[in-house]
Order: C-alpha cells, then structure tokens, then sequence
C-alpha cells in the first residue's frame, strides 16, 4: 500500500507518523513539497528505527537540513527494508551526506539514494566515496546539481574500482572538469558493473572527452553516457565517434 500525503503542512508530520506507526501494509510513504523540516524528519527517522513495512520514502523538497539528514541516516542503520530513499531539493550539505555514508557502511537494503541538489560539496561526495568500497547493495546514486567538483568526482572513481554493484551514478551539473573526467575513464577501464553515468552540464573539454573515448573500448558494460551540455569541441566529438558503436551503448553530446 502506498500512501501520498496532501493535507496541509500542519498534519503532514501527524499523518505520515501514524501512517508508519499503524498500517501494517504501508510500503511508499510519499511527502514531497511538504515543509516538514529537520524537526518532521527526525520524528520520521524515528519511526523508521522500527517500521519493518516501509519500501520507498519520498521526501522531496521537504525542507530539510543537516540535522534531519544526520538522523535520517541513523535510521538507516538498523531499519532493513528501505530500498528507495529521496532527499531531493534538501540542504543536509556535506555534514548531512558524510552521515548518509556512514550508514551505508553498514546498511544492506536500501538501492536507491536520490540526493539531487542538496547542498553536497566535495567533503561529502568523497564521504559516499568510501562508502561504496564497501556497501555492496547500493544500486542507483543521484549526485546531480550539487557541487562536488573534479575532487569529488575523482574520488567517486577510485570507488569505482572495487565496488561490483553500483548500475547507474548520475553526477550532471557538478563542475566536474577534465581531471574529473579523466578519473572516471581510468575507473571505467576496470569497473564490470556501470551500465548508465551522467556527466551532463560539467565542464569537461576535449582533453576529458578523448580519455572516456579511451576507455569506452575497453569497458564492455556501460551502455548509456551522457555528456550533453559540456565544453567538447572538434577533437573531442571525433575521438567519440571512433568508439565503436554498439547497440547496448548509446552515447549522447552536443556539437
């Protein structure tokens, strides 16, 4: 059962809690654009301690910050039936996503994380970094309009190296430049798993252009890349179009 909270923001928090405390079939709990703040979040996180029902949180634009992000994350490791958690349009910032990584060291249920535009800089990109050399449940990591930077996506890279289960990372809109890029190339030349990477809207050049075109003749199980939006030009698309085509990969950039 799922179950999508329209009231006013003064019973948000009042349904969504009795909704996880007593329906014993509750399996998506959706609140997006509802004010519920860190203060709504960690009475939530609470819950979510014990709930053993609860599939998919939806908890977009909600107002939240560090503090509910940090307690959100404590849920996470001891609940074990979560699989799909959206912070989307939140501000838990690096403090916020080191404490999310923590609990993805232990945690070993949860698939899906979407932390779209949520304040994350470097520090915290590199903190889930570390986190996917050992979680091995993650499947999908939304990383995209936040700011981690070449750092960041560098550090991501080395995750990628030894993690075996992480399918799909979208990192459009980070600043993620030429040096960025190039890391990801050398992950991409050993990882087996990867099937779909957004670098989307970064600021990547023919240099970070040409060093993905070198590994994509290598990696056999990317199918899906993304660079539109990006800073390639003459050198850069023709090193792509020499990568040959199959039909399991699709390759999208501007010219």
């Amino acid at each position: 059962m799922s179950q999508n909270i329209e009231s006013n923001n003064a019973l948000v928090l009042a349904e969504a809690l009795q909704a996880l405390r007593t329906d014993p079939t509750l399996t998506t709990l959706t609140l997006k654009h509802k004010s519920i703040g860190d203060s709504g979040a960690q009475a939530l996180a609470e819950e979510l301690k014990t709930n053993s029902t609860l599939i998919s949180f939806d908890l977009i634009n909600c107002s939240i910050g560090e503090n509910g992000g940090q307690a959100l994350a404590e849920a996470l490791k001891t609940n074990s039936t979560l699989y799909t958690l959206d912070l989307s349009r939140s501000a838990i910032g690096d403090n916020g996503a080191q404490a999310l990584a923590e609990a993805l060291k232990t945690n070993s249920t949860l698939y899906t994380l979407d932390l779209t535009s949520s304040s994350i800089e470097n520090n915290g990109a590199q903190a889930l970094a570390e986190a996917l050399k050992t979680n091995s449940t993650l499947g999908t990591l939304v990383l995209r309009e936040n700011h981690i930077g070449d750092n960041g996506a560098q550090a991501l890279s080395e995750a990628l190296k030894s993690n075996s289960t992480l399918t799909d990372l979208d990192m459009y809109c980070n600043s993620i430049g030429d040096n960025g890029s190039q890391s990801m190339s050398e992950a991409l030349k050993t990882n087996s798993t990867l099937a779909y990477l957004n670098l989307g809207g970064n600021l990547i050049g023919d240099t970070g252009a040409q060093a993905l075109s070198e590994a994509l003749k290598i990696n056999s199980t990317l199918t899906s890349l993304n660079l539109m939006d990006n800073f390639i030009g003459d050198h850069g698309v023709q090193a792509l179009k020499q990568v040959p085509y199959s039909a399991r990969r699709d390759i999208y950039y501007a010219y």
